[in-house]
């Protein structure tokens, strides 16, 4: 029984020693500071970076769009540059179709003229007239030739005309309408823009050295070589219309025409 007593003793001085170390709180205070610590520690850090990387970003972005936009001008002010360029092309072409026009309208005229003069005065005109390559005893011949004007001036068929042109070059190789025929080609193959076609039609006009429209196609021969950018080429065909032709309209249409 003593025994008990004395272990019952030990006992109660062993609780009574532990209570005050199971009582003593947790250290929570101490680990609370130091997540916030380190909480402290590195979101200044993160936050920096994110920046960074945000501003970089935008940088990036603003380069592109910069170059972009960049682009976009140059490619508009290209095509503005093409527009402009394409409308003072059809101007021209719009001229020259005048031109022929107003041309042909003459020609015609003459035409009519001189058939009704031959008709009157006979022979003698008939062959005074044919001496200028704007005649012809042959109805056969002339009819033809009036056709194909009327293909352009009436009926606006200027395909047409083209064949109707060829066809009479090909029926009358020695007409006296020769180079006029030759050069109404070049002024349709001028039009269409079908150049190599034009200077050939034109080239063959000047080996009529009498013909009213030799110094004319020396003019579209000029116009030619200029709207291909063969500027020496075309200032020499304007300079010898100028040397050739003095104080013709010719020659005044050369000297407007002549690149600088």
């Amino acid at each position: 029984m003593l025994g008990n007593l004395k272990r019952s003793i030990v006992l109660t001085l062993l609780v009574s020693a532990a209570s005050p170390v199971l009582a003593a709180p947790a250290p929570v205070s101490d680990l609370s500071e130091g997540m916030e610590q380190h909480a402290t520690s590195v979101s200044p850090e993160t936050r920096v970076d994110r920046l960074e990387r945000l501003l970089q970003n935008s940088s990036k972005l603003r380069v592109q769009m910069q170059q972009q936009i960049d682009e976009m001008a140059t490619e508009i002010q290209h095509l503005r540059g093409q527009v402009e360029k394409n409308s003072h092309d059809m101007g021209k072409m719009l001229d020259r179709q005048r031109e022929l026009f107003v041309e042909i309208d003459n020609l015609r005229e003459k035409l009519n003229s001189k058939r009704s003069h031959g008709a009157q005065s006979g022979s003698t005109t008939n062959d005074h007239s044919a001496s200028s390559g704007t005649y012809s005893e042959n109805v056969d011949e002339q009819t033809a030739y009036q056709n194909a004007v009327d293909l352009i001036l009436k009926k606006k068929d200027y395909a047409g005309a083209i064949n109707a042109f060829t066809k009479f070059q090909r029926d009358f190789p020695k007409s006296n309408f020769a180079p006029n025929a030759h050069y109404w080609l070049g002024q349709l193959y001028y039009a269409k823009r079908q150049d190599d076609k034009a200077v050939e039609s034109f080239k063959a006009v000047l080996d009529f050295p009498k013909s009213n429209k030799r110094a004319d196609a020396l003019v579209k021969l000029g116009d030619v070589e200029k709207r291909r950018k063969n500027t020496k080429l075309a200032n020499q065909y304007y300079q010898q219309v100028i040397d050739e032709y003095p104080d013709t309209a010719s020659a005044e249409s050369a000297k407007r025409s002549m690149a600088k």
